[in-house]
């Protein structure tokens, strides 16, 4: 829209202009049409019938080109040798001024127009490109002002001779071919419109704005330079690769700055870089503005500033920068200014680095740039300007100045772009002139048996040159040149590093290159050591928030930008094993994150040891339950002969004490780490050792029962309770547990499994159960005969013996309800292998308890009360 309104505002103001000046002649009196007898048709062109000839003249003023020669054919250029226009204000009374340039030459600009010179001489004395053919050039300067390249494009569009004649109608003579330039984008995108209606090919050497590569809009414009979509992709990954996530960005308020920076915040969002600021401003803004974009640089956190700009609109930010100190800024350029050698008088800006066109080497261009005799430099009033600016002095000795020029003044000698040894730009002027050469050949030019011939008199079409431009493909110096279907070339570029030399000022230095062709992520090639601002050597850091390490995750803060976050630790199981993590992840199933929750490491694995503190002591006390009913056996069976032994059932006795000793040593088949068999084997040999146990019991309590009812008077029972009935009680009672165990693992074995759920941080090893019922069917069956048990030894407790065995069975059967009364719970919520101890510990105490109460008060009266054991003292009623 920017444009457009230009353009429209350009035509008014030409339609005002010609209003102006034919009411001018109309008022007094010596119109064109009563002067030169003069009719005029639509084009705008003033007809003459007089004579045979048909005479036409171009209305409006004509621009003088800056540089020009005669050809067959005509090359144009537009360049912004001037930095300024002035400022002129219409009264509209009165017809206004030609726009007139103002300011100092360009140096840089005056390198290029003079590099199109070179170019066509050198063509022209070429015997095989456009051999017999000489091209000529008009070479136009459009004062960096688009109103001027503007006219200067109609001016090339309609013609150079203000007048000239025709048989029938007025055809336009000299045309030009194709035109090169300009070197922005806003006025190239003016021009492009204007020239692309009668089909002349606009090839830019520096206008590398996207929009441009839209046929759609722009059919007849080409470039030798990459476009901005390139750049700014090289931008986006040149500041990702350094980790810079924060940084500012300042562009031109033209059509280059806007579009490259609109490619490039697209290409960096892309990459997780985050803008603190983004500014734009003009070189013709009011200073106000321009301050403010200098205060908000200086404010910014930022150390990193993206400028896409023009070289002058930066000069003016860095003139403005330079009057008050600022904090230390590491600079990215584009290729626009990165290689402006006039910029490298900013000394703060030392270190910064950016994107530019590749160094070429053009043979005897530079010998020709400083080949500038005192008469080539008189002939041209731009070479004389720019030559009394380099030396302050005047070539006109008529003027009475007394810094005369004194002929002894060497270009070669002076610090000025226009000398300079490095050609990047200008190569691609180079190739732009050498690209419409080629065009032109190939239409105008046969090849036959190897012999070119070219006719100077062929009529050719400006489209025809145009469809060849299309077509180019050629080498020149080393360096290939063609066009892309959107009129682009290949994009490659060099790493440009500002680097400070001992003497203190600042030089470009190649420090890498950058290939779009290559693979992602292998793009940026860096093969010489980088310096950065304030001439440091590592890489300036500039983040809004500091990395997050592994084993954290990011958290946006709210209302910022999503570089600007908080570090979280994972949650517990989750790990995040890279910087900058924004999600944390869960282990496996068996793995668990370490301390700093960086990496999954297995599980410790759980289960009663052997080797730990808690399975030393239960083993010890398993063996030693053992030991002691295996002693209480020899003590017995060395007394079996007493009377305190043959009085309790010496023969259930001996199997109750092994019966004991199977459940002491059956607890150690809980410790270790669980297996198939060891699982199987624990469940089984504590229940059925348990029942051995408890039937001896039962068997020894209703023992006592009936010999109590056997000394009554014709009582006889103890011949139905006899020792092969006794036999036959704890067979017929443990083999019914042998039949539960024998189901249980047929049906639903126990197994061993890892326990993943108790503890998440670790993996218990136990053995599960299998079949739940058929585990509480092997506990109850016990429970079962201990009820039994414990409820005769009650009735019993008071029969009137002196010894009477009954009330220790009572004892025992108490503490043993006790012991497994309580175990059910403490079973049931005792994590991992506590499980398993309680077991254990169930099992030993309810073996001691037994142990305990019925043999020790017999070995303490057999080892130490032996008056005790008679037949005698066992008898007597209490």
């Amino acid at each position: 829209m920017e444009i457009f309104a230009l353009f429209i505002g350009l035509i008014l103001s030409l339609g005002l202009y010609e209003l102006n000046s034919a009411l001018a002649l109309h008022a007094s009196g010596d119109g064109l049409k009563q002067r030169a007898g003069l009719t005029e048709d639509r084009t705008g062109v003033g007809v003459s019938d007089e004579g045979s000839s048909v005479e036409c003249k171009l209305q409006g003023a004509t621009r003088l080109p800056a540089f020009s020669m005669d050809g067959d054919y005509v090359v144009g250029g537009v360049f912004s040798i001037h930095h300024y226009t002035y400022t002129v204000t219409n009264n509209y009374t009165t017809m206004p001024d030609p726009i007139r340039c103002s300011g100092s030459i360009n140096s840089r600009e005056l390198r290029f127009s003079r590099a199109i010179i070179f170019a066509i001489e050198e063509i022209n004395n070429s015997t095989k490109l456009l051999p017999g053919i000489r091209l000529g050039y008009q070479i136009y300067d459009s004062c960096a002002s688009v109103p001027v390249a503007v006219h200067v494009a109609f001016q090339l569009s309609s013609g150079m001779d203000p007048v000239f004649h025709a048989g029938e109608k007025c055809s336009q003579s000299g045309k030009v071919m194709a035109v090169v330039g300009e070197s922005g984008s806003t006025p190239s995108i003016s021009m492009s419109r204007i020239i692309s209606s009668f089909n002349i090919p606009l090839v830019s050497h520096f206008a590398t704005c996207a929009c441009l590569s839209d046929k759609q809009q722009y059919p007849s414009f080409f470039r030798t330079i990459p476009s901005d979509q390139f750049q700014a992709a090289a931008l986006a990954k040149l500041v990702k690769h350094f980790g810079w996530t924060w940084i500012g960005a300042i562009r031109s308020d033209s059509d280059y700055g806007n579009s490259g920076m609109a490619s490039f915040l697209k290409a960096a969002q892309k990459e997780g870089i985050c803008l603190e600021y983004s500014e734009s401003f003009y070189r013709t803004n009011p200073r106000s503005k321009i301050q403010r974009v200098t205060d908000i640089i200086r404010r910014s956190k930022a150390v990193v500033i993206v400028a896409f700009m023009s070289a002058g609109d930066l000069r003016i930010l860095l003139e403005e920068l330079s009057l008050k100190p600022s904090p230390p800024r590491q600079w990215i350029g584009s290729e626009s200014w990165v290689t402006d050698p006039e910029l490298l008088r900013f000394s703060f800006c030392a270190g910064a680095i950016g994107f530019g066109i590749e160094r070429a080497l053009i043979p005897g261009l530079r010998d020709f740039l400083l080949d500038l005799p005192p008469s080539k430099v008189s002939a041209s009033p731009v070479l004389t300007e720019f030559w009394e600016e380099q030396f302050n002095c005047r070539l006109d000795k008529s003027v009475s100045d007394k810094n005369i020029c004194n002929g002894t003044e060497d270009i070669g000698r002076i610090q000025s772009p226009y000398s300079t040894t490095q050609f990047r730009i200008t190569n691609m002027v180079y190739k732009a002139v050498y690209a419409i050469a080629h065009a032109i050949h190939n239409a105008v030019c046969q090849e036959t048996h190897s012999i070119t011939q070219c006719d100077k008199l062929t009529s050719v079409e400006i489209k025809e040159v145009l469809n060849q431009l299309k077509k180019v493909k050629f080498s020149q110096n080393g360096y290939d040149v063609s066009f892309d279907a959107n009129g682009d070339p290949v994009a490659t570029y060099e790493l440009i590093n500002w680097q400070k030399t001992e003497s203190g000022s600042i030089e470009l230095v190649t420090v890498g290159h950058y290939n779009a062709s290559l693979p992602e992520g292998q793009e940026i090639h860096i093969n010489r050591i980088l310096t950065w601002v304030e001439g440091g050597t590592q890489v300036p850091v500039s983040v809004c928030s500091d990395s997050c390490p592994a084993g954290t995750r990011k958290v946006l803060q709210k209302g910022k930008p999503i570089c600007c976050y908080d570090c979280a630790l994972c949650p517990e199981g989750e790990i995040s094993n890279a910087t900058d993590s924004s999600d944390c992840f869960l282990c496996p199933k068996e793995f668990w994150p370490n301390a700093k929750r960086n990496i999954c490491l297995p599980k410790p694995v759980e289960f009663l040891s052997f080797n730990e503190g808690l399975g030393i002591i239960l083993c010890a006390f398993s063996v030693g339950g053992a030991c002691l009913a295996v002693l209480t056996a020899a003590v017995f069976h060395r007394h079996r002969t007493s009377p305190i032994v043959r009085a309790n059932n010496s023969e259930l006795s001996f199997l109750l004490l092994f019966s004991l000793t199977l459940c002491f040593l059956c607890s150690l088949t809980f410790i270790g780490a669980p297996s198939d068999w060891s699982c199987m084997l624990r469940h089984t040999a504590f229940g059925i050792t348990f029942v051995l146990c408890m039937s001896c019991v039962l068997g020894k309590t209703i023992v006592v029962l009936m010999a109590f009812k056997a000394t009554l008077p014709g009582g006889n029972v103890m011949k139905w309770f006899g020792p092969p009935q006794q036999r036959m009680t704890v067979v017929s009672f443990t083999f019914i547990q042998v039949v539960i165990c024998t189901l249980w693992l047929v049906l639903s074995p126990p197994f061993p499994m890892k326990n993943l759920t108790t503890y998440k941080e670790k993996i218990i090893l136990e053995c599960a159960l299998g079949s739940t019922f058929g585990f509480w069917a092997v506990l109850g069956y016990i429970g079962l005969l201990a009820v039994f048990c414990f409820v005769l030894a009650v009735l019993a407790r008071k029969l009137p013996d002196n010894f009477n065995e009954a009330k220790l069975i009572t004892f025992s059967m108490l503490i043993f309800c006790a012991v497994w009364v309580t175990f059910i719970p403490a079973y049931i919520s005792s994590p991992g292998k506590f499980t398993v101890a309680v077991e254990i510990f169930a099992i030993l105490a309810s073996s001691f308890g037994l142990m305990l109460c019925i043999f020790a008060p017999k070995c303490f009266i057999i080892l130490f009360q032996p008056e005790k054991n008679t037949k005698k003292y066992l008898m007597n009623k209490t």
